[in-house]
């Protein structure tokens, strides 16, 4: 992991084409703005986790007569 420090204002390129800039500091809180192409996904880490987590529990969810009826059904059609 590379760990740099920024100041206000300062920014970060990565690649070609993203900028990450810090755009304020309060309180302990830092927002970043971040510029980058369309096509590029960005997420929290926090949401990812709470996906993560919740595909998992559904995935415990599902007992094996539900998956064979949908299996006969998506046969039929």
């Amino acid at each position: 992991m590379l760990v740099l420090a920024r100041k206000l204002n300062e920014s970060i390129v990565i690649g070609d084409d993203i900028v990450i800039k810090v755009i304020s500091v309060d309180k302990g809180v830092v927002k970043f703005g971040i510029d980058a192409p369309k096509d590029i996904s960005i997420v929290r880490s926090e949401l990812l986790e709470d996906v993560k987590e919740s595909n998992l529990a559904a995935s415990k969810e599902v007992d094996s007569g539900s998956v064979n009826l949908l299996s006969k059904l998506i046969e039929k059609k």
